[in-house]
């Protein structure tokens, strides 16, 4: 009576633990995913060619808007980026967008691998000299730090900025949508000190539960959550940036960094 059953373990248990191992081996196949590859652009702004190939805004935009590489206030190397404002520009219209602008693009989709994918984290030093003030008539002033968008054509129709306002605080904008500004955190006690270098990090997430975060010299000014983006980065701009009706103005820029990140 036993030798039957004694035939089945001897017969059965090779073949059950062949079957056991090749599902683990295939569970493990599972979760094996692809080697992380990161990916950056740097610029110290010694020279033009970091930007070549890339749009550049003329120089004298609407005649009011200037840029150049300076010796005159750097953080690092031998040049900055800065660009300045001697006047105002007409007010921006539905059909013509009027902002001071003065910047080299970092088009991302200019390189062989494409835009980055997200997380991106972007490391920016900044010196600005700006009056900012209400305008209790129309739009207050602002100036943008920085603008970056999943897109790869010249519309630009979703991006997200990091902006100050004449309150003086470092704050996300078009967030969590185009034309929003609703934050998850967003200080009011810690302003952005003007004509000294300060460094911006900015952590960008487009992801399904996309988010994105500024630091202010390694303190958090600003989170807020993205949403209704493509998880990409395609292009970005620093530099000059700012509302239309500005007369003055001055911004530097130094050591700026993008890169591709596997999380905060």
């Amino acid at each position: 009576m036993t030798f039957p059953n004694q035939w089945l373990m001897q017969d059965f248990l090779p073949t059950l633990f062949c079957f056991f191992f090749l599902l683990f081996l295939s569970g493990c196949r599972k979760e094996v995913q692809e080697p992380f590859t990161p990916r950056s652009f740097e610029s110290s702004f010694e020279t033009e060619e970091d930007f070549a190939g890339f749009y550049i805004t003329p120089q004298g935009q609407k005649g009011t808007t200037y840029h150049d590489l300076s010796d005159s206030i750097v953080h690092s190397g031998s040049f900055a980026h800065r660009a300045w404002i001697t006047g105002a520009n007409a007010p921006s219209t539905p059909t013509e967008n009027n902002n001071h602008r003065g910047y080299p693009t970092v088009q991302l989709q200019e390189y062989s691998g494409g835009p980055f994918e997200t997380p991106c984290l972007i490391t920016l030093w900044v010196w600005l000299d700006m009056e900012l003030n209400p305008n209790p008539e129309g739009v207050d002033d602002w100036f943008s730090f920085a603008t970056f968008t999943p897109d790869v054509d010249d519309a630009w129709p979703r991006t997200v900025l990091v902006n100050l306002g004449h309150e003086g605080f470092v704050h996300l904008q078009h967030v969590p949508v185009q034309g929003a500004q609703e934050h998850i955190f967003q200080t009011s006690t810690l302003p952005f000190p003007q004509r000294e270098w300060v460094e911006l990090k900015i952590y960008l997430d487009f992801s399904a539960e996309g988010y994105a975060k500024v630091w202010q010299n390694g303190t958090l000014v600003s989170h807020a959550a993205v949403s209704n983006v493509e998880n990409q980065l395609g292009q970005a701009h620093f530099g000059m940036y700012a509302a239309p009706q500005l007369t003055a103005g001055v911004v530097f820029n130094d050591d700026l960094r993008i890169e591709m990140v596997e999380g905060e």
